[in-house]
């Protein structure tokens, strides 16, 4: 892994290198459409979007799969109730492990020993381990791949970005919170660097509502969403509703709540989201 930026490379290195670069490639030419979802910051549930995003397309009709990038915290497979499988091996090849309603998923975490195992990387390790798994996971006719990025415009965000030329879309998640938007437009920053045309806008925990009267409530100050897509030059997808119910379908219950619960305003409008992804971002023919 120390080798990863070509200095004093072996030509056995070069070959192991160049070989999984051809792996990369082809695997990405079997997945139609790539839709990164990034954060500029922790704790804005951008995982929990990631998620029920792949759940809505996999309702949609489409093949989906599910990358979960983080190294550190992959927390994917529980929210999917599939903490407990691990990758299988076939010929050279990784199988991505499935839903019981189709959807594939690759993660970190069917790797470790344990959810206590710390991974205590350094950058190229974390790099050299993201591309391995596109690289020798079995990837096929999939019509959308998400990948869940950790917070942050570090390592695992840069390498998928540079990694997938062609990515579709980066979807940005935030809150209706000043410090969550300072931090999302650093990540807005780093995709337009990146050559990123497609960006989209998620407010997550925009409003609560009320189990009695059903009104709004502002849990972290007026909705601005919106406005701060403008303000970015950047699609506004949606906003979604703060609820436990959401929560607790991730956390508990560890089935997403577009399975879960959908004709919950939540499920709604994720829906709603992955349909805007869908006719914005997702028009090859």
């Amino acid at each position: 892994m120390a080798h990863e930026h070509g200095a004093n490379l072996s030509e056995e290195d070069k070959k192991a290198m160049m070989e999984q670069n051809i792996n990369i490639t082809r695997n990405l030419a079997n997945i139609k459409y790539k839709i990164a979802v990034m954060s500029g910051k922790g704790g804005v549930g951008k995982s929990t979007v990631a998620v029920n995003l792949a759940q809505a397309f996999n309702a949609m009709g489409l093949k989906t799969a599910l990358y979960d990038v983080d190294i550190h915290g992959p927390n994917v497979p529980k929210m999917l109730g599939i903490e407990d499988k691990q990758l299988s091996v076939k010929g050279n090849k990784l199988i991505p492990v499935e839903t019981d309603d189709g959807i594939l998923v690759a993660s970190m975490a069917f790797l470790i020993e344990s959810n206590a195992s710390p991974i205590i990387w350094r950058g190229p390790q974390k790099t050299g381990a993201i591309k391995q798994l596109i690289s020798d996971v079995a990837w096929s006719n999939v019509d959308v791949m998400i990948f869940d990025n950790p917070p942050g415009t570090g390592d695992e965000p840069l390498t998928v970005l540079q990694m997938i030329p062609d990515l579709d879309a980066a979807v940005m998640v935030t809150t209706p919170s000043s410090v969550s938007e300072e931090d999302v437009t650093k990540c807005v920053s780093m995709t337009r660097m990146l050559n990123i045309k497609n960006i989209g806008l998620v407010e997550n925990m925009s409003y609560l509502e009320c189990p009695h009267c059903d009104e709004r409530i502002n849990l972290f100050g007026e909705s601005k969403g919106k406005d701060f897509a403008e303000a970015m030059d950047v699609d506004y997808l949606g906003d979604l509703p703060f609820r436990t119910s959401v929560s607790e379908s991730a956390d508990i219950e560890e089935v997403p709540i577009v399975k879960s619960k959908p004709e919950s305003d939540a499920a709604k409008g994720f829906m709603k989201i992955a349909q805007e992804i869908k006719s914005k971002y997702m028009n090859k023919d």
